[in-house]
């Protein structure tokens, strides 16, 4: 009889032991998949994220460049807002291939996350934001008709949420100002996705704000002039020059500080998966002493034994593997949902990226902890001696 079905038959002996060894060697498994698809994920959605944005360089008010850059990807408000004449002296600059000013702004809507109430995002933007983000296409209607008009361009998956088509009025709560939306982007899959645009004037009229700013986006003709160009607006008292490659490198730290601990956890669920399938497996071995003997007494080598043992555990390992695999890929989106609401700053996009490659070194890991964990077990059982083990199981 082939020495997998032996040993397959040996677990289905005690069946909750088995199964519950399996859900450990499963549960480390899903865990360490899980992180390793998260860091995959992140930063590849933050990437894709920040290359969406259209520009290299994020000129804001002076402030905690982390927080004023992180704000700005997800769309958030509460920065501080520099003037319009800054905007009026950078876009001179020669090396500047393209630039765009923007001017955020939040409103309380009661009626937003089904009656609970959240805030929407409104921001103002110039026709140089198209020339920036020559990939945005508009799904239906098109752009402002004038600098001043009361009109609005609606994200994907604003117009979405808030059911909006093309030429439907809206009202921005506590302002008492009527809008009429006049176009709808197609789906970018970054944070414009979820903004409702304005003409910038209109934006600094409404919202109190004339001549202010809260960004201006920057792309230069060469990258090799990043450095220089930033070091050029230094000693400019009221704004600051972030870039956005460091801002990908800084809250890649941040995450990074982050997994370690995570990390350290899947390391602690391994340990106790390797302890629990040994365990079992011992205890399998004990349970079996006397069968063992007559095994061995009937002619099994020291090899059958040890290999009988040996695939036990690497079934269990291998069970395991594959039903932590399945865990992984079911529950990815409710990890993800979790991270989404914990992290300071989640970008749009997958943050939990399984693929195929990740799974089957997960599982290939798994085969190799059941060879590492079954070696002493194998080697107790096929250390037996015929006439001792028979006598010790009566």
């Amino acid at each position: 009889m082939n020495i997998i079905s032996i040993a397959y038959k040996n677990l289905k002996r005690k069946k909750i032991r088995s199964g519950l060894t399996i859900g450990g060697v499963a549960v480390a498994v899903a865990v360490l998949v899980s992180l390793l698809g998260f860091d995959k994920g992140y930063r590849q959605s933050l990437t894709s994220s920040i290359d969406k944005m259209g520009y290299q360089l994020l000129v804001t008010a002076k402030g905690c460049p982390y927080e004023a850059a992180t704000m700005m990807l997800k769309g958030g408000g509460g920065l501080r807002y520099m003037e319009q004449d800054v905007y009026e002296k950078i876009s001179s600059d020669s090396r500047i291939d393209k630039i765009t000013p923007q001017l955020i702004a939040t409103v309380y809507d009661p009626n937003k996350e089904n009656g609970q109430g959240g805030f929407a995002l409104y921001m103002g933007i110039a026709d140089s934001y198209l020339t920036l983000k020559p990939w945005t296409k508009f799904k239906s209607g098109g752009w402002f008709s004038s600098e001043t008009a009361d009109e609005a361009i609606f994200g994907y998956e604003a117009a979405e949420f808030e059911q909006r088509l093309v030429g439907d009025k809206i009202f921005i709560p506590n302002i008492n100002k009527v809008l009429t939306v006049v176009g709808i982007f197609e789906r970018t899959g970054s944070q414009d996705d979820g903004t409702i645009f304005l003409p910038l004037k209109t934006t600094q009229t409404i919202f109190s704000l004339p001549d202010k700013l809260s960004g201006i986006g920057i792309k230069l003709k060469n990258l090799s002039d990043i450095a220089e160009f930033e070091e050029s607006l230094y000693n400019e008292p009221s704004i600051q020059i972030i870039s956005m490659s460091q801002v990908r490198g800084t809250i890649l730290n941040l995450v990074s500080s982050a997994k370690v601990l995570a990390n350290s956890i899947a390391v602690i669920a391994i340990f106790i998966a390797v302890i629990g399938v040994v365990n079992t497996i011992l205890m399998s071995v004990f349970e079996r002493t006397r069968e063992i003997g007559v095994m061995k007494a009937i002619g099994a080598s020291r090899m059958d034994i040890f290999k009988l043992i040996w695939t036990e555990t690497i079934l269990v390992c291998t069970f395991g593997g594959i039903l932590g695999s399945i865990l992984a890929l079911l529950g990815s989106s409710v990890v993800e949902k979790i991270i989404k609401g914990v992290l300071p700053y989640a970008p749009s996009g997958q943050l939990v990226l399984i693929k195929p490659s990740l799974l089957l070194e997960a599982l290939i890991g798994a085969i190799i902890l059941g060879v590492v964990s079954g070696i002493y077990p194998a080697w107790r059982a096929s250390s037996m001696i015929p006439v001792e083990a028979i006598r010790t199981g009566e």
